[in-house]
């Protein structure tokens, strides 16, 4: 089989590899789409700590079902088209033994400490394949890094009548935007980019913040009458708005983080204690999370292919 492989940062090509034969419980998977993410790239120009080389990397996949192993049960069928969960977890350590496998001490995801999807052929246990229930694959494609930003609200416990802002609305910061509009908050999208602030409205955001453009203080202090919002969710990986999220979250506030920063963070401390500030850390994404992002990818009023910039070959 054909695969994309980075052998050391800054040199990739397409390999050929043996195909793999599915064990007990494993499922044979052609992928068909696999999202390029902002890990990948890191992978590539060696700034991911956690990748190991050589790697073929691609953990966002849309792919259809080719062969089955023995003891896989009879939901899963040659010919279906499935979303797959990247992540494993050693069932042992503090985080598993909390239910909390998706931040798994252990854990290894495809493309990062294992073998990803980018090529032609992908054994997987069933247990971590979702049925994509007739949604094309391009929208499966997108469920994972949606789940991420699903996953973000979940941890901040974002419900109706909160004024929630995002700050980075690359695809998991739109995800976190669409999900805190549809539990009924009131949704401030922040980045440097208009592209993708013109989406973050599309999916829910009541209000647009363009930090090239306009002081992000003061725009937030409009919006929220000086209070500052209720939540923050920082997606943007950068420590200029890791130390807005504390400076700019209200009294009594929860910051969510979800970006890895590049460089360590001083923050003024007195803020987290003075404000009494929740600061929650976001990783992954839970098996529900990827089924309400599962089931939001299967309204049709959802803008899935917006969220498409380009389709290239493996080659």
């Amino acid at each position: 089989m054909k695969a994309f492989c980075i052998s050391n940062p800054g040199c990739g090509k397409v390999i050929d590899k043996p195909d793999p034969q599915p064990q007990r419980g494993e499922v044979i998977l052609a992928p068909i789409l696999v999202g390029l993410c902002g890990s990948d790239l890191a992978a590539y120009q060696g700034r991911n700590p956690l990748v190991s080389y050589p790697r073929i990397p691609g953990h966002e996949i849309a792919g259809v079902i080719v062969e089955t192993g023995e003891e896989v049960p009879p939901l899963f069928q040659i010919g279906q088209i499935v979303a797959v969960v990247p992540y494993t977890n050693c069932g042992l350590c503090s985080s598993c033994r909390r239910n909390r496998p998706h931040a798994c001490r252990q854990n290894q995801t495809l493309g990062v400490q294992r073998d990803g999807g980018m090529c032609e052929r992908l054994a997987l246990p069933w247990q971590k394949l979702l049925p994509a229930h007739g949604i094309s694959p391009e929208r499966a494609a997108l469920v994972e890094p949606l789940s991420v930003g699903f996953h973000a609200v979940e941890r901040g416990q974002i419900g109706d009548g909160e004024i929630v802002a995002v700050f980075g609305c690359g695809l998991i910061g739109l995800g976190a935007v669409a999900r805190a509009a549809r539990r009924g908050a009131e949704v401030i999208a922040v980045d440097l980019e208009a592209s993708k602030l013109d989406l973050a409205r599309v999916l829910g955001a009541a209000h647009v913040i363009d930090i090239n453009a306009a002081s992000l203080h003061d725009r937030l202090a409009a919006i929220t009458q000086g209070h500052g919002p209720d939540v923050i969710i920082e997606a943007a990986g950068a420590a200029s708005s890791y130390r807005a999220a504390v400076e700019e979250a209200s009294f009594s506030g929860r910051v969510v983080c979800i970006g890895y920063a590049k460089e360590d963070v001083l923050f003024a401390t007195r803020l987290i204690v003075q404000k009494e500030l929740d600061v929650l850390g976001s990783r992954n994404a839970t098996p529900r999370d990827f089924q309400q992002a599962l089931r939001c990818l299967q309204g049709a009023d959802f803008p899935a292919e917006r969220l498409l910039s380009r389709i290239f070959p493996l080659a």
